[in-house]
């Protein structure tokens, strides 16, 4: 018998952007929407050693966040470690008492175009951890990156894995109610299967624009991608086209990080909002665009303890509507 999901998918034979419904489809276990959510909840990457809760509430706290992202493992290898069930209850009390919405980063090494078997397995096994200790902790969505396809020939066979192994971890987690999966488009190169916000359209219409699918939008990897930001009225444009490629209701989370590097240069260094190449204004945009109402936007930029994270989301929280 085919999951709700499926039976949602065989319902819509088109899926094109133009006919699909406008309005948030943030769904999961995180908190309800409240008067800091229509104003855009601005938090951040935030840390975890020490324990789950032990760590990351008194942080949250303390850079004044409203939205929080986390690793579940670590972020550059393929380790699946469980979780520390009472760390687990705290924080999730926690984040609920505070009203801020949780979201997972999926392991860096996660990629699901690669010509390599073996890691395109443990590429499937990290997102299925990341959601079930996603449902463990309240997340409302695990992010992970495009992937590649590292070698040209193998571009059309990498987009076929990846509706492959992406459809059962989707058909899960909406049966379940679980988090749902977000993907982030790289800063580009490297055969990169989504890079540009265009990209996106194949991407989600490769595992048939599944309701569990939506759009994590980088700053910083659009700017790296060549989408100029910087410009007047740049980001306005990038984030319109990002609605024509995938619709008004995909886009659930931003991150918002400045960069140390030129428009197009495919390479993904961060910098303290404002002080990149970047620069402040295009933020301000960013947070005026239709699109971006009520997501969550997280900064991943330098930071000494939680001193950078708070002047950031100060920042943000200053240019926003």
């Amino acid at each position: 018998m085919p999951s709700p999901a499926s039976d949602d998918r065989a319902s819509r034979p088109s899926d094109a952007p133009s006919s699909r419904p406008s309005g948030p489809l943030l769904g999961g276990s995180g908190p309800a929407p409240g008067p800091a959510a229509a104003r855009r909840p601005v938090g951040s990457h935030t840390p975890t050693a020490g324990g789950l809760a032990r760590a990351a509430l008194p942080y949250v706290d303390a850079a004044g966040s409203e939205a929080l992202q986390i690793y579940v493992g670590n972020p550059r290898g393929w380790a699946l470690p469980a979780g520390d069930p009472a760390q687990d209850a705290a924080f999730r009390a926690g984040c609920a008492e505070r009203g801020v919405p949780v979201y997972i980063h999926a392991s860096l090494l996660t990629n699901l175009g690669s010509p390599t078997p073996e890691t395109v397995r443990r590429s499937a096994a990290t997102l299925a951890h990341a959601l079930r200790r996603g449902a463990e902790i309240g997340a409302a969505g695990v992010v992970f990156h495009a992937g590649s396809a590292v070698d040209a020939g193998h571009a059309e066979v990498a987009m076929r894995q990846v509706r492959e192994e992406l459809l059962p971890l989707l058909d899960a987690a909406a049966a379940s109610g679980g988090p749902k999966l977000l993907v982030e488009p790289s800063a580009g190169g490297g055969r990169s299967l989504a890079s540009r916000v265009e990209h996106l359209e194949p991407y989600l219409a490769a595992v048939d624009w599944h309701p569990w699918l939506g759009v994590c939008f980088d700053t910083c990897h659009a700017w790296a991608a060549g989408h100029d930001l910087a410009r007047e009225g740049g980001m306005t444009e990038t984030l319109d086209a990002l609605v024509a490629a995938v619709g008004a209701n995909r886009l659930w989370l931003v991150h918002a990080n400045d960069s140390r590097d030129p428009c197009g240069s495919t390479r993904d260094r961060h910098e303290t909002i404002g002080k990149g190449t970047i620069g402040e204004a295009p933020f301000a945009e960013l947070l005026a665009h239709p699109a971006t109402a009520g997501v969550p936007v997280i900064v991943e930029t330098p930071t000494k303890q939680h001193f950078g994270h708070a002047d950031d989301i100060a920042t943000l929280k200053r240019l926003r509507p």
